[in-house]
């Protein structure tokens, strides 16, 4: 852990959690069924190098919670992607009413994050659900892509869940003050937006790892909430 202290706190956060009973799905939305993860992860196992280990890409929530065993993590660093909270959200952390925004792994910049050394087991296993706890919606707002990615014992290629710009909930570029504004607001039956952006700034500053965008986001949205309080 860095010696940087969070402006964002644990007291903070409380402030946005209230019980949130859930929605549901969209009616209107369309899900993926059996067939399609199927086909996608057949064709994401044809896009993968012969041999060696398979590893995973974690950026975000799955760097503390990857529902999926490993074995080794790696901080890595992937070129031509960043973090941005470019995705609309009206259910999880979010409501219909107030609707939020979750990060997602869009075009251009870098972006360090963790890379997870997965077991050697079924990978059709491992990847249906994977794919079944990032995708849901057709079309998918994320979607999987091999990476290669830097890391200090040299380079590795890993999984990545990405955003895709074709997706039914992108949000593209957003404001600052609206992407803080939301942060700092909103909340669903799984909590709060601002619980989310304390938890991935915390993980991250726990493996050295300082991304200066998400550290002014906690800032600003530390600001607006104990501002709003």
């Amino acid at each position: 852990m860095t010696g940087r202290m969070m402006s964002l706190t644990e007291e903070l956060v409380g402030r946005c959690y209230r019980e949130v009973a859930d929605s549901g799905p969209d009616p209107d939305a369309v899900h993926l069924d059996d067939a399609d993860y199927e086909a996608m992860i057949n064709e994401t196992l044809a896009e993968h190098p012969e041999g060696g280990p398979l590893w995973l890409f974690a950026y975000g929530s799955l760097i503390w919670k990857p529902e999926i065993e490993h074995t080794e993590e790696k901080v890595a660093l992937a070129r031509g992607w960043h973090r941005s909270f470019c995705i609309s959200m009206n259910r999880w952390r979010a409501t219909r009413e107030q609707p939020g925004l979750m990060m997602g792994m869009d075009r251009g910049g870098q972006c360090k994050g963790v890379a997870l050394r997965l077991t050697d087991g079924d990978r059709r296993e491992q990847l249906d659900k994977l794919f079944r706890r990032e995708m849901t919606l057709k079309p998918s707002t994320y979607k999987p892509r091999w990476l290669n990615l830097a890391t200090d014992n040299g380079p590795l290629t890993a999984l990545a869940f990405v955003v895709n710009r074709g997706g039914r909930a992108y949000a593209g570029a957003l404001g600052e003050d609206e992407v803080v504004e939301r942060l700092a607001t909103t909340c669903g039956h799984w909590g709060s937006a601002a619980d989310y952006l304390y938890n991935v700034v915390k993980n991250l500053e726990q493996r050295a790892i300082h991304d200066r965008h998400m550290w002014r986001l906690q800032h600003l949205v530390a600001e607006r909430i104990a501002a709003r309080s």
